[in-house]
Parts: structure tokens; sequence; C-alpha cells
């Protein structure tokens, strides 16, 4: 189920992207035609042929930052650098330490927790 759910938020942002830089490219018109061919970068001059691809390059890890952030937002993980699970032994260890149960009782128990 969660690899389901990974894959269908990673489409759903592959789709965002897609079709956010559509819809850029569509906000800005059609050309104008009174403008010579050169100047259709609206005056960046040459300049403006490299910084689109660095802002589309920047947009793109932007949503795969997203995608990432959201899928460990909901996974509900650390990254595996949180508190590890404890054990059946590792709480049977804790009580006999603090006198919750004697010598007796944790031998057993432990005995039932080896499965012998």
């Amino acid at each position: 189920m969660k690899h389901l759910t990974i894959t269908s938020v990673g489409f759903a942002a592959l789709m965002v992207s897609i079709f956010g830089l559509q819809a850029t490219a569509l906000a800005q018109g059609a050309p104008d035609s009174s403008r010579a061919p050169w100047e259709m970068m609206h005056d960046w001059g040459w300049g403006g042929m490299w910084l689109m691809p660095l802002f589309g390059i920047a947009w793109f890890a932007l949503m795969i930052i997203v995608i990432v952030l959201l899928v460990r937002w909901l996974a509900g993980g650390s990254g595996g650098r949180g508190v590890q699970a404890r054990t059946a032994r590792d709480i049977l260890d804790e009580r006999y330490a603090r006198g919750d149960i004697d010598r007796e009782e944790y031998l057993r128990r432990k005995s039932d927790i080896a499965g012998g």
C-alpha cells in the first residue's frame, strides 16, 4: 500500500511540474510579430538563453525535494535515525532491573521469549 501511495504522489507531482511549465509558457501569450526573431527573449539577450534552462532545472530540483519531503512525511519516518523499537527482551530486562519482577519470573519469561 505504501508503494502505491508513493507512486501516486510521485506521478501527481510530475504532472504538476510538467503542466506547470507548460502553463508558464502559455501565459506568455502569442509571439509579437513586430519583434525581430533575435528579440524573442524579451530583451534578455543571449543571457536569457542560459538562464531559462537553469530556472527549469531549479524548478525540477524543487519538485524533487518537495516529493522527497512529502513521501518522508507521509511514511512517518525520520530516515531510520529515530528511536529504535524495543524488543520484548529489552522490556523484560528493564522490568527486572527496576525490580518489578523477581528472578524466577524473569527467568521463566526469558525462556518463553526465547521459545524454549
